[in-house]
Order: C-alpha cells, then structure tokens, then sequence
C-alpha cells in the first residue's frame, strides 16, 4: 500500500504515517511544517526499504502547492492507494465571542483543505485506491463552543457522501473519518481552558488515546467502511443523534450543557 498522508507532521496524521510506515508501506507525509524531529522518527520507522517521500511547507489551503506537491510524491513512490486528510485547525470559543476571522480560518483549513487535497488526489488515484478525509464526530452531533468547527466538519461529511457518490462510478472508494476527542497535543493543549458545557458533553462520546484510535481507523479502512467512526461511546453517541426523535437529543443536550455550566457557576462563586 502507499499512503499519503496530510498533516502527517503532528497528531493523528503522524500517527498514522508511523504506523502505514511500521507495517511497511510507502509514506508520503505533507505538511505546513516537519520538524527535525519528526523528520528523524518517521525515517527510523520507515527503514532502509525507500519507502518515505517527505513534503514541508504544504498549506491545504494553496490547491497549486498542494497538486505539485502530490505529483512529486507520486514521482517518487508511485500512486498512492490510500490519501487520508488529516490536516486541521480548531478553534473553540462561544460564539458571541468568536472572531469572524477565526471562523474565516477554520472553513479554509478543513473544508476548503478538504475540497483542495481531494482535488490534488484525484489524477492519482486508481479502481481499487481510497481518499479518506477526516471530519470530526462534532460534525454529527455539534458541540458546545464549536461554532466554527463542527460547522466546517458537517461540511467535510457532506463532502465526501458527495464524492462517494460520484467516485463509485471510477472505482475509487471515499471514506469520512469521525473521531471523538483523541488525545493529541493540540487537544491537550486546549484541555486547559475548554468550557465546562464543551467537556461535558465531550464526555458523552468518550475520549481515546491516539495509537488506539488510529489502529481502529486504519483497520475500519481496511474493512471498507465509508463512516469510520472510532470508539464504542463515540458510535453510540452518533448512532442517538443520527436515530433518536430530535427533540428527545436536544432536550438531553440541553440538560448536560444546562447541568455543566451551573456547575462551574456554583464553583466560582464557592471560589
């Protein structure tokens, strides 16, 4: 298999690329940045099979970047029979208080990124080969806080039922990835300040650390699923939302998020 990978140079899409590298794949890994570091553990993983095409600099957002960047991976591995778009920002805070140019920000990287690195795959991609693109389980359900994600995430589900649609008739099969909170550095990063209604109901779905996550996403790939979802608690929050009468969801989200910030506004005044 060769994988190319985007936002492969942290979190999830470095993960990944470790473990296609282990099992000893052909990696391509594209990014705004790699450090030395991660420059220096992906090739260790990869061995001396000359198996590893590594792209710095790659902004999803730049689609000519992005399209000649994919070529020059092609150019050196060869067509890639698995494109998994891991490139993404997040930007949290209540929407009264969010920034237009924030919002602006995270469309551009995860659903325009999306559009863009779908576009780049597509002359490569042959019968048989996957493009993967990672939404989020907040673009499901949506999420306390999440006004600008999980509005770009809905859109990258909607995205890839498009082009599941279209693709089927070449042969080439779309995936949409959905996790729930993974712990990757930025969302221990963002762990410190998250709003107490936006813990809550992340808590409904559960968190995952990552090698787990990522081996069940690579092995529900593997199996063909369309919406890879990873995680029991993530599946069956996704399966209420999907499943259950609206009302009945919202008036239990309500409650969590209603239950949670009477919570920390019990705290502070005991502070």
């Amino acid at each position: 298999m060769t994988l190319f990978v985007t936002g492969g140079g942290s979190g999830i899409g470095l993960h990944l690329a470790r473990l296609a590298a282990a099992r000893g794949e052909r990696v391509a890994v594209f990014d705004l940045q790699l450090s030395e570091a991660v420059r220096a553990e992906v090739t260790e993983v990869a061995g001396d099979h000359g198996g590893l095409s590594l792209h710095d600099g790659i902004d999803v957002r730049d689609p000519e970047a992005l399209a000649t960047a994919f070529r020059d991976a092609v150019e050196a591995l060869g067509r890639p029979t698995l494109v998994i778009n891991s490139a993404g920002i997040s930007r949290n805070a209540v929407f009264a208080d969010s920034e237009p140019a924030d919002f602006d920000q995270t469309i551009a990287v995860n659903l325009l990124g999306s559009r863009n690195v779908a576009a780049a795959a597509l002359p490569h991609l042959r019968r048989g080969s996957r493009l993967a693109l990672i939404a989020s389980l907040a673009g499901i359900t949506g999420g306390y806080t999440y006004a600008a994600y999980a509005s770009s995430k809905a859109g990258v589900i909607g995205l890839a039922r498009v082009l599941r649609l279209e693709w089927a008739q070449e042969g080439i099969d779309v995936s949409v990835i959905c996790p729930p909170e993974i712990m990757t550095p930025m969302v221990e990063q963002y762990a410190g300040s998250m709003h107490p209604a936006t813990r809550a109901l992340k808590d409904v779905a559960g968190t995952l650390p990552i090698d787990e996550a990522c081996r069940e996403v690579l092995g529900q790939l593997d199996r063909g699923r369309f919406m890879v979802i990873p995680g029991r608690r993530a599946r069956r929050a996704a399966l209420m939302t999907r499943m259950l009468p609206e009302a009945l969801t919202t008036r239990l989200a309500d409650r969590i998020v209603r239950r949670a910030v009477t919570s920390a506004e019990t705290s502070s005044l005991d502070d």
